[in-house]
């Protein structure tokens, strides 16, 4: 009677540890702003120096000329011995003019796979810019015969 006691309860302790390894697991990487830190920054008002005293300095810049500072957090869930997985993502991107005054907050996240923006807060003058397809078909009619030869 001892016996099977010791070993009911050797096997509960077994089945207990077997299913805590199933329990998922969320880890987070990196680091984004709440929405109480970005709303003290202005756009349009708001410098490099300012930003980096209200929120921290970034994890990620734009590479060319700085004009970007990115703020990326990801959260994966781990569950047992499956590869982890991720779950959430959200970046935050403030964009700077060449004074290095703030002219964009965008928030993007990720849905089905799919980066998707959150929220944008942008200076007036920035909402202009030409579309993609403007991009693509403007140089079309700027190409002459002797720039082809050469």
């Amino acid at each position: 009677m001892r016996l099977n006691r010791i070993l009911g309860l050797s096997l509960g302790v077994v089945f207990a540890v077997v299913l805590s390894g199933c329990v998922a697991q969320y880890r987070n990487h990196g680091y984004v702003p709440s929405e109480e830190a970005l709303a003290q920054v202005v756009v349009g008002v708001d410098t490099k120096d300012t930003v980096s005293d209200v929120i921290g300095v970034p994890g990620t810049e734009g590479i060319l000329d700085s004009s970007g500072w990115y703020y990326v957090r990801s959260q994966f869930r781990h569950m047992g011995a499956f590869e982890p997985k991720e779950v959430d993502r959200q970046v935050v991107a403030i964009s700077f003019d060449s004074r290095g005054t703030v002219s964009n907050i965008e928030r993007f996240g990720l849905e089905q796979g799919r980066v998707v923006v959150l929220s944008r807060r942008v200076t007036v003058a920035n909402t202009k810019g030409t579309t993609f397809i403007k991009q693509l078909f403007g140089n079309l009619g700027q190409i002459s015969a002797d720039q082809l030869l050469q």
